[in-house]
């Protein structure tokens, strides 16, 4: 039941900052709980939307889910909603907007774990663990792009 939102500015352009969190391959290169991420192109829907097999891990529980991914490189926006997985319902969307010589980023998350026992334990860790995924965002953008 979680409905969270992040917000930040950051000192890279939004472009790169887009193109970052789009690089859906590389997540487990950076982010601690992304165990592995399977990427497809979605063959039947027009533009930049692909099927994501995350496989994340907390502590010594693995799961995996998949979500459909859609990236509007005009809006610069990456909205994705799952399609199986633990979730009742998950859907996020992160929003790019120039802002000074930066950009503001927002991330917006809701979700739901179907299973209420698990719920009740890993509804909460998940949902702080999205405020260390923002940050590790950031960390990322600025080894490729500089401080």
């Amino acid at each position: 039941m979680p409905d969270l939102f992040f917000e930040r500015h950051v000192p890279h352009l939004a472009g790169p900052m887009f193109d970052l969190v789009n690089d859906l391959e590389d997540y487990p290169r950076f982010l601690r709980n992304v165990k592995d991420m399977q990427v497809k192109r979605d063959e039947t829907a027009e533009g930049d939307v692909r099927f994501a097999r995350m496989t994340i891990q907390f502590g010594p529980v693995t799961q995996s889910y998949t979500s459909r991914v859609v990236a509007d490189h005009t809006a610069r926006t990456i909205t994705a909603k799952a399609t199986d997985g633990p979730f009742t319902y998950l859907d996020s969307k992160w929003t790019f907007e120039p802002e000074g010589s930066g950009t503001r980023i927002r991330f917006d998350i809701d979700f739901q774990i179907a299973n209420p026992l698990i719920a009740t334990v890993a509804e909460q860790a998940f949902a702080t663990k999205q405020e260390e995924i923002m940050d590790a965002f950031v960390d990322e953008a600025d080894r490729r792009y500089g401080d």
